[in-house]
């Protein structure tokens, strides 16, 4: 897969992994980027991809959660420049709480809340798969038009690339139950999405972080971070954003590339 010949579609562009990756894509000729968030800041975000590179760049604010929304970034990026062909979605919440928790005022236990919970799976989980089935459907669509039915490796080149945002989370993280949960369950779907996509010539892959330097970790405070986060990481500090970036690209330009990418820092969750 080349990126040069990519139209890309990146969610929660505003900071961090996903601004990062935006400006990575541009600086590597990226032929259109379409960057979603929820904020407002996406506007300026875009405005400094522009400047990385030379690639067009689309800025949308909406609910990644939201379906008409969804439908109407993906229809506004194929009339102008044909179907998405490189889908990362990015877009990410934490909502952190103990499982269950002891109320020492009540002597009754707490149990996380079930909206909260949901919440988060909205987000982390069914947002992100439903981003790349519509990078799918274009896909599948513009090939049918064309009179093309199953992806011919030996006669076509990729046709496009999904990865999915994981993280090291996803192997068990005290206070993160329902985060953890959409991360490993972003493994399954991806696991499927490979099956099912090469009929269209579709790679799909999930990368999965260690404590990056994003807003979202930043407002654990510098004092859980010094005290709960560096110690466990090999490297020593927090990932950089761009270093995510770089390994997204290294998923999407190698074919070979499928499954997960762990880009841990060495990072290991305590057993308590």
């Amino acid at each position: 897969m080349k990126i040069e010949n990519g139209i890309a579609v990146v969610t929660g562009a505003a900071s961090g992994i996903g601004s990062a990756l935006a400006k990575e894509l541009t600086r590597r000729g990226a032929r259109a980027i379409a960057l979603v968030d929820r904020s407002e800041a996406v506007a300026a975000t875009a405005a400094e991809t522009r400047r990385a590179g030379d690639s067009p760049v689309l800025h949308f604010i909406g609910d990644v959660t939201d379906a008409a929304f969804r439908r109407k970034v993906f229809r506004d990026v194929a009339e102008q420049y044909g179907p998405v062909s490189i889908c990362v979605p990015a877009a990410g919440i934490t909502k952190d709480s103990l499982s269950v928790r002891m109320n020492k005022e009540t002597g009754e236990a707490e149990i996380y809340p079930l909206d909260t919970f949901r919440t988060v799976i909205e987000v982390d989980f069914v947002a992100p798969i439903y981003w790349a089935l519509e990078t799918v459907a274009g896909i599948a669509e513009a090939r049918y038009k064309r009179g093309l039915k199953r992806w011919n490796a030996e006669q076509e080149d990729v046709q496009g690339v999904i990865v999915f945002i994981g993280s090291v989370s996803s192997q068990g993280n005290k206070g993160q139950i329902a985060y953890s949960a959409s991360k490993a369950g972003l493994e399954g779907a991806a696991a499927t999405l490979t099956k099912e996509a090469t009929f269209y010539g579709i790679r799909c892959g999930v990368i999965h972080p260690g404590w990056t330097d994003t807003p979202m970790v930043r407002a654990l405070g510098e004092e859980f971070i010094r005290k709960n986060v560096l110690p466990s990481t090999q490297l020593g500090r927090l990932i950089r954003p761009e270093e995510i970036a770089d390994a997204i690209c290294f998923m999407i330009t190698n074919s070979a590339v499928t499954g997960q990418l762990w880009a841990d820092a060495g990072w290991h969750a305590p057993a308590a």
